[in-house]
């Protein structure tokens, strides 16, 4: 039997029972720091006697010094090597930072410890590889080109040295490389005796303000133009105010995405200068013309844009297509025509009346699937919306279809008018021809009878006939003339077909 330093009497054979202690011990004692250091000191002197009775040479034990613990000594240790490692790598940061200018800022107030402090003793006695010592390079390298006169070249011994050297000017470059931004990662190139060619140094150079360039682009398009759907920004900042005026209560999802805008559902707010629908729908038009760029020919030639127009803003131009949708739209009420009423309009944001109920758009007439009497009454309605368009709202809508006609309540709704031009337009026939041709083609394919045709159709609205050369070759000479509100905003230049000043040269 052998007896410990706890009082527990333990037997030799392994499969010996364990005596419990005469006396009951508290767990409070046994948890105690005292007692902790009491058993720790016990078993370092047993560790010693056992040494000192073995041949072998005696160990050195650290930390066993009456002052301190060994933790406590690693502890220190190891917090002596990270604040060496924080104040070198502050360093490398200050004269990554400075780099060759004359200003040079300092980073010593940030030290854990003064620069010449030393952390242990093992730190004096280092061996240091010359060769692999720590921005050697660096300090080399500019000894080097100090050394060398005004003149440009010195003599050691017979070799006539130069600034143009071939291993001077590597280690010059391998220098530079470490002053490119933080973001060109060159790694630790002042470590050791690395050389670079100009080439190489050019090539680096170029690459790095290619990247930063690259880096300010991406940052400014993510800022100013269109990014995720249109949600840009400024896009954001204009959703935010208009829902701090209460104009809206909250903005929804996206309800479709087309070429040149996005449409999101929103609550309508409770505001009291603006009447606001329970559901609205907002239109915002896309900050970039990447995907729609032949807006320039349904607003350049509009005389209620044509001094605004400029292809130098993109910004403006969306801003007046966005304008120009919220006018159309006004003559379509006031030709009490259905089409959404219009709520406000912040720059490219539209807020319009929610076509549709409980959050759910009315389907578009491509993808209703009506019967006979419904499908009639959706042609009916449309070539009378069509008529109404040309005589009561004076306009074109430039681009109808079964795409931009909604079906809501046994009634069709017009919407995405941004494009409609003035009946008076140079393009105007073009474009209302278009229209009665997918107007003719849509109802035809889905077996209507007695469908007009397109020339039949395009009769039925303007009341003119069709050339056989197709509508561009139809003179509004007699629109231009009798129009009396485009002569009050000075068109002194006007379009006149080649074919109509050959007749009339003909009948002088």
């Amino acid at each position: 039997m052998e007896s410990t330093g706890t009082g527990i009497s333990v037997s030799s054979c392994p499969w010996g029972k364990l005596q419990q202690p005469a006396e009951p011990v508290c767990l409070a004692d046994i948890m105690s720091e005292q007692l902790a250091n009491d058993l720790q000191a016990k078993e370092e002197e047993r560790y010693v006697d056992l040494v000192i009775e073995s041949p072998e040479p005696p160990v050195v034990v650290s930390g066993s010094s009456p002052d301190c613990d060994s933790d406590y000594a690693i502890a220190k240790a190891l917090q002596a090597q990270f604040d060496r490692e924080y104040d070198e790598t502050l360093k490398r940061s200050e004269d990554k930072f400075n780099g060759t200018s004359k200003v040079c800022v300092s980073f010593s107030n940030y030290r854990i410890a003064p620069e010449n402090t030393n952390y242990d003793s093992e730190s004096e006695h280092e061996e240091v590889d010359d060769k692999h010592r720590e921005w050697d390079s660096f300090v080399s390298s500019e000894k080097q080109f100090k050394s060398i006169p005004k003149c440009g070249y010195k003599k050691e011994g017979d070799t006539m040295v130069t600034k143009h050297d071939i291993a001077m000017s590597g280690r010059r470059n391998a220098c530079r490389v470490m002053e490119f931004p933080p973001e060109f990662h060159t790694g630790d190139g002042g470590g050791f005796d690395m050389q670079l060619s100009n080439k190489v140094f050019n090539s680096l150079k170029i690459y790095s303000r290619n990247e930063q360039s690259r880096r300010n682009r991406l940052h400014d398009k993510s800022e100013q133009a269109t990014s995720e759907l249109s949600v840009d920004p400024r896009t954001r900042l204009l959703l935010y105010k208009l829902v701090n005026q209460e104009v809206l209560d909250r903005v929804n999802g996206i309800l479709s995405t087309g070429k040149e805008a996005v449409v999101i559902h929103a609550d309508g707010g409770s505001s009291q200068e603006t009447v606001v629908p329970k559901e609205c729908a907002l239109k915002v038009f896309k900050t970039t013309l990447n995907e729609f760029k032949t807006r320039d020919k349904y607003i350049q030639d509009d005389f209620r844009f044509k001094d605004r127009f400029s292809k130098q803003n993109p910004r403006k131009i969306i801003h007046l297509w966005a304008e120009k949708e919220m006018h159309n739209l006004i003559r379509m009420q006031k030709a009490k025509i259905n089409c959404p009423e219009v709520v406000v309009l912040k720059k490219h944001v539209l807020v319009m009346s929610f076509i549709g109920e409980n959050h759910r758009p009315a389907p578009k007439l491509k993808d209703v699937m009506l019967k006979v009497a419904d499908l009639s009454l959706a042609y009916e309605d449309t070539i009378e919306t069509m008529k109404k368009l040309y005589d009561d709202a004076h306009i074109v809508h430039a681009d109808l279809s079964e795409y931009n006609i909604l079906w809501h309540n046994g009634k069709c709704w017009y919407i995405d008018v941004s494009q409609a031009v003035e009946r008076n337009h140079p393009k105007a026939l073009e474009f209302l021809f278009r229209d009665c041709t997918n107007i003719s083609t849509f109802f035809t394919k889905r077996g209507l009878p007695n469908v007009m045709i397109p020339e039949e159709l395009f009769k039925y609205v303007c009341g003119l006939d069709i050339a056989e050369d197709g509508p561009g070759a139809l003179g509004q000479v007699r629109d231009f003339e009798r129009n009396e509100e485009l002569l009050t905003h000075e068109q002194i230049e006007k379009i006149f077909p080649f074919d109509h000043c050959w007749e009339q040269s003909k009948n002088s």
